[in-house]
């Protein structure tokens, strides 16, 4: 934890492999967490499967990339830092402006994750 889904079109490996470090590290850096519980997820979403504004398609402007963040509860502060730093990441991966970009942050308790069946929490 934290997990992070990453929708956008689909790009070459080595820009999801500099995406994939630069997450890691602004994760590592803001959350204060180790590179070995940060995962991504690559979801790519054609230009057929967007939409914005009520437009459908390659007549949307702008596809723009959304990343969810799954992790426990952090600060105000700490998720202000991570968007930065994860925006940033996007922004040069994907060659996008930043107003193309959306990070979402979906806290959980620890109560409500488990790994190897076992909560977090316990």
């Amino acid at each position: 934890m934290p997990y992070v889904e990453v929708l956008a079109p689909q790009v070459p490996n080595q820009r999801k492999a500099a995406l994939a470090r630069s997450v890691t590290d602004g994760l590592m850096s803001a959350f204060g967490v180790t590179a070995d519980t940060v995962t991504l997820y690559f979801l790519n979403i054609a230009p057929d499967d967007y939409a914005h504004a009520g437009t459908f398609g390659a007549q949307a402007a702008g596809q723009r990339i959304l990343l969810k963040v799954h992790a426990f509860r952090r600060s105000e502060a700490e998720r202000r830092a991570a968007a930065i730093a994860l925006t940033r990441g996007v922004c040069s991966a994907y060659g996008v402006p930043g107003d193309d970009v959306a990070v979402y942050f979906l806290d959980r308790d620890r109560s409500e994750v488990s790994h190897d069946s076992k909560l977090a929490s316990d």
